[in-house]
């Protein structure tokens, strides 16, 4: 049976929370101190981590250590990534991350990735990369903003803008745009609310079942699709 720990619990944890209970997963605690989390239980557990990048700069080390499987949603530590990756690859603790576990945004970047492509071979485009999210956010620009600009940059060398606005409640926008002399495409992923992410997140621990190794989520999402 799969057991979950959530690691922060602001309001993203309560949200994961609640698409816990209500698909039947036994949550067997919520914790903002999870180094001090009961090693036992987490043993038997997948520990689920929407902290913020210092919490989890600090935590990552106990996470591979005392959990079966951990899944991060927590953002801002890309420039880290290889040693976190090894750090849990020592210790034979199944991970999954993302910068978003939106399957909506998911399907976007795979867009971009094709958009970006053939423009690039066309010519005469530019493109840039606007994210719009709630005034709580403490990185900018987003994670998920960061990922998209790394797939453009994959097809087209030239520097572009990525831009980030804070304001109010919005869960979160993301507009990738290609400007030419003459027209404009433009690909944009809108969440009406958090619990899409939390929804993922938890998608993405039922998949840590039997899984060995580290993996991006995208890279489980469109696995033999």
């Amino acid at each position: 049976m799969l057991k979950v720990v959530i690691s922060g619990y602001g309001r993203m944890g309560h949200m994961i929370e609640s698409v816990l209970q209500e698909k039947g997963i036994v949550c067997a605690g919520a914790s903002e101190d999870i180094v001090s989390f009961d090693d036992d239980l987490a043993r038997e557990c997948v520990c689920i981590d929407f902290t913020c990048p210092d919490a989890f700069r600090a935590n990552y080390p106990a996470l591979a250590s005392k959990f079966k499987a951990v899944v991060v949603g927590t953002t801002g530590w890309n420039d880290i990534r290889d040693e976190v990756i090894r750090c849990f690859e020592e210790k034979g603790t199944p991970m999954i991350y993302s910068s978003n576990y939106s399957v909506g945004v998911n399907v976007l970047t795979a867009a971009v990735e094709v958009v970006s492509k053939y423009l690039s071979k066309a010519g005469g485009y530019h493109p840039y990369i606007v994210e719009k999210h709630h005034v709580h956010k403490l990185d900018a620009p987003s994670g998920t903003a960061k990922s998209l600009a790394g797939v453009v940059s994959e097809s087209f060398s030239e520097k572009f803008d990525v831009s980030s606005v804070r304001v109010g409640e919005l869960a979160g926008i993301h507009t990738v745009g290609f400007e030419g002399e003459n027209d404009r495409i433009t690909i944009e992923h809108e969440a009406f609310s958090r619990r899409v992410f939390a929804e993922g997140a938890v998608v993405a621990a039922q998949m840590t079942e039997g899984l060995s190794g580290v993996h991006e989520f995208k890279e489980l999402f469109f696995k033999d699709r």
